[in-house]
């Protein structure tokens, strides 16, 4: 795989790097690894509430905005 990015801002994430005792290659695969993360979460929270609408019921009553936020 070959990645592209400014020679300046590729040299100042190494320096960073650096500095967090890692190399940028192990952060661009945590970044990576990340990245993938939040998108199955987002499937799987979306996938949850999908469930949930079958099976909340509130008797045909309508809730404000306000109501629907009060704890």
């Amino acid at each position: 795989i070959t990645l592209s990015a400014d020679d300046k801002l590729i040299e100042a994430a190494r320096t960073r790097a650096r500095a967090e005792h890692t190399t940028l290659n192990e952060q661009f695969r945590r970044w990576l690894a990340g990245y993938v993360q939040q998108e199955q979460q987002a499937d799987a929270a979306m996938a949850l509430i999908d469930e949930l609408r079958g099976q909340v019921r509130t008797g045909g009553q309508q809730f404000t905005r306000d109501e629907m936020n009060e704890r």
